[in-house]
């Protein structure tokens, strides 16, 4: 994969933790920042592709209800403590 030169505006601090963190790995700090950016971007992807199938899945009907989910956590670290809810597609005003 060809690259490209990208010029970026660094605020002292980050600029200096960034050489810092590139001298501990040994690795110059450009190569540091394409990491973490490439890592970012993979990040909200990742994101973005989950909330869209969430997304698509409620559209279907397949969906927690707030209720159900607010059980759930109300009963973690308790005797009674529930299983995960399990998407049914059941809404209060249903």
């Amino acid at each position: 994969m060809s690259t490209s030169p990208y010029s970026i505006r660094l605020d002292e601090d980050l600029r200096k933790t960034l050489e810092r963190e590139a001298a501990i790995e040994d690795r110059p700090p450009a190569q540091l920042a394409v990491r973490a950016i490439r890592m970012m971007l993979e990040s909200k992807a990742a994101k973005r592709a989950a909330i869209d199938a969430a997304v698509e899945k409620a559209d279907q009907g397949k969906f927690i209800t707030a209720d159900e989910m607010n059980a759930w956590i109300d009963s973690w670290d308790t005797e009674n403590e529930l299983s995960a809810p399990v998407a049914s597609g059941q809404s209060n005003s249903q």
